[in-house]
Formats: C-alpha cells, structure tokens, sequence
C-alpha cells in the first residue's frame, strides 16, 4: 500500500500579532508580574517554547505590544486629522475614532498607562516619545479649534481627553456598542471643551503647589518613613523587584530592621492599601448627606485632595493589586466598589443614565484624576488640585 503523508501543518501568519494580543490581555487582566510566557502561549494555543520564535521573551512582548499601541493611536489620530472639513469637524471625527478604537482595543490603553515601567530603559524612552508626539498632535488640534487656549492647557486638556479613553481600562462594562462610543465621545467633548479661566478658586501663594503633598502621619515615625519608601519604590519599580534591603536603603535603616515594623513586604502594601481606603470611606461619609450634585462634587474635591497627597498608594493599588494577600485584597477591592458605586448611586439620583453608563461616567472621572496626579510636568500648574476637581465634574456632569 502507498504510504500517505499529512499535510506540512503552516503556521499562520499572523503569530506574532495572536501572541501580543493574548498577552496584552493577560497583562491588562492579571498584571505584568502575575502573566508568564506559558500563559501567553496557553492563550494563544501554542506551546511555551514556540513563543521565543517571535520573541526574546516577556519583556520584549511588552514592548512590542505598547510600541504597536502607540503606533495604532498615531495611525488613528493622523487619519482623523486628515478628514476635509473645517478644524472643528477633525477634532470630531478625531474623539469618535478614538472612541471606537478604545472600545475595540481596551487593553493598549490599559498597558500604556501602568505597564511602561517594566520595559528596558531604551523602549521607555521610545513609548516617551511617541506619546509626546501624540499629545503635540492633540494639542495642535485643540489650539487650531480654540485660539484661546495656550500650549500649557491644551496640553492638560489632551491629557484628560486620552485619560477618558483610557478609563474603559478600568472597568468591564460593555454598554451596546454605539451607545458606548457615543458616550466617551461625548464625555471627551466636555473635557476639550472646558475653560481653564472657569475656576473659581485664587491662585495658591507663592512657593506653594497642592501638588505631591507630605503624607499625613507621626512625624519622624519610623514606620511612616518605611512606608513611604517602599510605597514610591513599588510604585517606581514594581513590587517584585524591590527587597526589603531596598526599601532599608531609602529610608536609612539595616534590611532586618524593617521586621520590627512590619512582617515582610506585603504587609507594607496591605497598609497603604487600608490607608488609602479609610480616608476614601471618611470623607465619602460625610459627602452623602448632600444634595446628590453637591455630594459629587464634595466626592471629588476629596478624592483630588487624596490622591495628591498619597498618590504613591493610589498607583500601588492600581497596579500591585495581585500580590496582595488573598483575604485582604478581596476586602479592599469590596471597599474600593463600594466607594465608586456611591458615586455612581449619586450620578443616577439626577440622570436618566443606566447603571452601565454611569459606571462609564464614574470611572472616566476617576482616572482623569488618577492618571494627571502622576504626570509630573502636569503637577507644576499653580492650580493642578482645582483643575482635576473642576475637569471631574465637567466629565459627570456631561454624563447626564
């Protein structure tokens, strides 16, 4: 009988590109450190070793899914800005194409905003500069659409447009597709429509930011002091690559010291975590017995005040959620959905929105905050804690 030979089984040619969008996912749902490349090539069906055909390793996946990222906004937003039509007419087609895209590509938005700090140093620079030349193009298109603005805050204002976007990061809700892209374009409209000169508090005194404020706490306390430093070096570095010999160096104590104040490293990030989440709770209490559009408001004045000054935990919460200890993560993510379903609770007393769409609302909100407290060059305007409360509420208060 004559022998029969199977078919030569081919790879697809797309490989490379199944084996970033498995792990961009991953990164987005699980955290950089919690994904390994066995997980990457399980998600996308081919075995462990197959993923080092098309790259060097987890590292440079990474780098490969923010690079093409970065590329697929500047793709976007150079096609939006060469429809014909007047400037106002690109600056719209521009917000909906980038509603769009954000709805279909949740993750890139997800990974530029809390995943850069673990690539080489040289892919850090190249993600720094593409997004510089993302915001100048931005800026551009606002200045063009409002002369009244300066480069300073159409910067701003760019910033906050792409944080609205990046918001659906955050969160799992899927209203009906248009109605999901409607929304975020209109949420986006009313960020690069606010007025800077709209803000009704004086300027602080000279010498004085409200910016990165010192962390309330014991003065010369010990225990403040290593939680302070490993909180900005986790923040920094990641959690998994800094040593308690580490977090001894920065605050000036021998390593084995650090055990006479906290058991080991997840401890310390149990406490900021609790920090974070009884100041939240406080100040919500006391919001809620306000008139809903006044309890909003109070919500984000707090939560600004909050997060400028202890900005170090919000990023460790954000993104260290994963190696937290079992019990205590489920507890502090159960505060953490409390607080923001009180807002959203506040939202649906004064809109006809669903409960869907103010979550949508809520969170595009809160990472505005969220994402300008940690863009340094941002936190030197004279009235950065103003401007975040005021873009917040314009952002809500499109939302009804």
């Amino acid at each position: 009988m004559a022998e029969t030979s199977r078919p030569p089984v081919r790879r697809p040619r797309n490989r490379k590109a199944q084996l970033a969008d498995a792990a961009a996912e991953l990164f987005r749902k699980h955290g950089y450190h919690q994904v390994g490349v066995n997980d990457i090539a399980k998600a996308a069906g081919v075995t462990g070793p197959a993923v080092y055909r098309h790259f060097q390793g987890k590292q440079d996946i990474l780098a490969h899914v923010l690079l093409s990222g970065m590329d697929t906004f500047g793709l976007v937003t150079e096609r939006a800005l060469a429809t014909p039509g007047t400037p106002a007419d690109q600056l719209n087609a521009l917000l909906r194409a980038v509603a769009a895209l954000a709805v279909d590509r949740r993750e890139i938005t997800a990974l530029w905003r809390w995943e850069g700090r673990h690539l080489a140093r040289e892919d850090r620079t190249k993600i720094r500069h593409r997004g510089t030349e993302l915001i100048t193009q931005w800026a551009i298109a606002l200045c063009d659409v409002r002369p009244d603005l300066s480069p300073a805050d159409a910067e701003l204002l760019g910033w906050a447009t792409l944080s609205v976007y990046g918001s659906v990061s955050v969160h799992h809700v899927s209203p009906p597709r248009r109605r999901f892209e409607e929304l975020l374009t209109r949420l986006a409209t009313a960020v690069t429509s606010w007025q800077a000169s709209d803000l009704s508090v004086p300027d602080p005194p000279a010498g004085k930011l409200p910016g990165r404020q010192p962390q309330p706490g014991v003065a010369g306390s010990r225990r403040e002091e290593l939680l302070t430093a490993a909180l900005t070096l986790f923040r920094e570095r990641g959690y998994a690559a800094v040593s308690m010999e580490d977090i001894g160096a920065m605050a000036g104590m021998a390593g084995p010291s650090i055990y006479r104040y906290f058991p080991g490293k997840a401890a310390i990030l149990v406490a900021g975590g609790y920090r974070m989440a009884d100041r939240l709770t406080q100040d919500a209490e006391k919001a809620l017995s306000l008139p809903p559009r006044e309890a909003l408001r109070s919500l984000a004045e707090s939560y600004v005040d909050t997060v400028l000054r202890s900005d170090n935990i919000m990023a460790n919460f954000v993104t260290e959620l994963g190696n937290l200890p079992e019990r205590d993560r489920k507890e502090l993510v159960r505060l953490q959905r409390a607080y923001v379903a009180e807002w959203i609770r506040q939202l649906r007393a004064e809109s006809e929105l669903t409960d869907q769409e103010a979550k949508v609302v809520v969170h595009a909100a809160l990472t505005i905050v969220n994402d300008l407290a940690r863009t340094p060059r941002l936190l030197n305007r004279p009235r950065i804690a103003a401007e975040l409360i005021e873009l917040a509420v314009a952002v809500l208060n499109a939302g009804r």
